[in-house]
């Protein structure tokens, strides 16, 4: 067992900190303004949708929401059943309501989902809204296999075949199969995606099977996402499972998520480009439970917009492959500042616990290995990190960080347990991570 401590004084003088970091957290931890939407409802089987599985339903829903944007806003109805649609599009002051046992289905026709310029638009989506609300208890699946490359290493011989009786094409080395060519991987597309909106809630709903990122609130403020189940199987190429990217005032509460890459995460944009959006600023996350995933919460790859403000509280990791992952490279880095975690379990850990990495590297399926840059251009500066009352059950390694004190420095563990069967800490500079009663065994 090893144990870390540090000195009686050192510990008062944090102790004398604590109030006055706790009241920053209950500062910024405010709800997000609730969404109004006017006391209007209209039926999805009103406007023609037949809940068959078989009928192409996009005009049905097309209609609905042209009804109800004429109304000034409203409840737009799903109820029990299974409706095959292209993309919808959300307006201003609308509700999409899935009832218990509704289901929404992207075709896998990819042509249906292109818009008149050939772009390809994401399963249901807003942009530049205000008051837009996803709820009730229904699903909303992305037929994601459709579109999605699969790795001949990640499923069993059975899977295999099974992919292959659905076409598509494997390339020369029997290692990658695509369901159309390799060329139609740049058709994937985010199942929600609700960019530059005002007052957002996604709430109850299950969220399943996309195509690549499955809920994405992009430059939004006001959000409140509870309640939601994110699941896809957990070798989904690219299956994020809820990324918010440069959004500020959200509430992420109560979820559920079980998907193919990182579960709960921030992104801020890369490179300069990314600036003029802002950070992910004054988030709240709590009471979630993540499943598989490449991480549990995760910062990064990109955030050169900064992050600023998180509180991430009352969070199971359990099969996670890291729990607390902060992953970034010179080119996409940006800046952290006041990053509050605490109270987080874990179990089944596949490598660490927590980790910090400054050379990370995209590495899509089937392209040659992307390097990370080695410039000095927006370089990640993970700082003002504190994390407390961590426990974790199983774990290859505790606490692992890789790159410079440049760009790793002013993080705090403390009160924390790991069990590991491997290395408690590699900390490329000890200088980087401050362990006060920190317990390894």
């Amino acid at each position: 067992m090893y144990l870390y401590r540090h000195s009686h004084l050192e510990i008062m003088k944090k102790l004398l900190l604590f109030p006055l970091l706790l009241a920053a957290t209950l500062l910024f931890a405010q709800q997000p303004a609730p969404v109004s939407i006017p006391d209007y409802t209209v039926h999805i089987q009103d406007f023609g949708a037949v809940a068959d599985g078989l009928t192409l339903n996009t005009q049905a829903f097309e209609k609905a929401v042209a009804a109800l944007q004429k109304a000034g806003g409203g409840h737009l109805i799903v109820p029990e059943g299974l409706y095959l649609t292209g993309p919808i599009v959300l307006k201003d002051c609308m509700d999409l309501h899935l009832e218990r046992g509704a289901m929404i289905l992207l075709t896998p026709d990819k042509s249906q989902h292109l818009d008149k310029n050939g772009k390809v638009r994401p399963g249901i989506s807003a942009s530049k809204r205000h008051d837009v609300s996803i709820s009730g208890e229904g699903i909303i699946d992305g037929n994601g296999a459709w579109w999605r490359p699969v790795k001949r290493t990640k499923v069993s011989d059975v899977e295999w075949k099974a992919f292959l009786s659905m076409g598509g094409s494997v390339t020369e080395d029997g290692s990658l199969w695509y369901p159309d060519s390799r060329e139609m991987e740049r058709m994937r597309t985010h199942l929600v995606r609700l960019t530059d909106c005002q007052r957002v809630s996604v709430t109850g709903v299950t969220i399943q099977n996309s195509p690549k990122f499955h809920l994405v609130p992009a430059y939004c403020r006001d959000v409140t996402i509870e309640g939601v189940t994110v699941r896809c199987p957990w070798n989904a190429q690219n299956g994020d499972g809820i990324d918010l990217m440069q959004c500020q005032n959200v509430v992420i509460r109560h979820c559920m998520v079980d998907v193919g890459d990182d579960g709960i995460c921030m992104k801020g944009g890369a490179g300069k480009a990314a600036l003029k959006n802002g950070p992910c600023k004054d988030i709240l996350i709590e009471y979630n439970t993540v499943f598989h995933a490449h991480g549990g919460f995760v910062i990064g790859s990109e955030f050169s917009g900064g992050m600023e403000n998180i509180t991430v509280r009352h969070n199971t990791f359990s099969g996670t492959d890291t729990g607390l992952r902060f992953k970034s490279a010179p080119e996409r880095g940006g800046t952290t500042r006041n990053i509050r975690i605490s109270d987080i379990v874990m179990n089944d850990i596949r490598e660490e616990a927590i980790v910090f990495e400054t050379t990370y590297a995209d590495r899509p399926a089937g392209h040659e290995d992307n390097q990370a840059a080695t410039t000095e251009n927006f370089l990640p500066h993970f700082q003002d990190i504190v994390m407390e009352r961590i426990t974790c059950w199983g774990a290859q390694t505790g606490i692992r960080a890789s790159g410079t004190l440049q760009m790793i420095h002013d993080i705090t563990v403390k009160d924390a347990v790991f069990h590991v069967w491997e290395n408690g800490t590699r900390i490329d500079d000890p200088a980087m991570i401050t362990l006060e009663n920190v317990s390894i065994h």
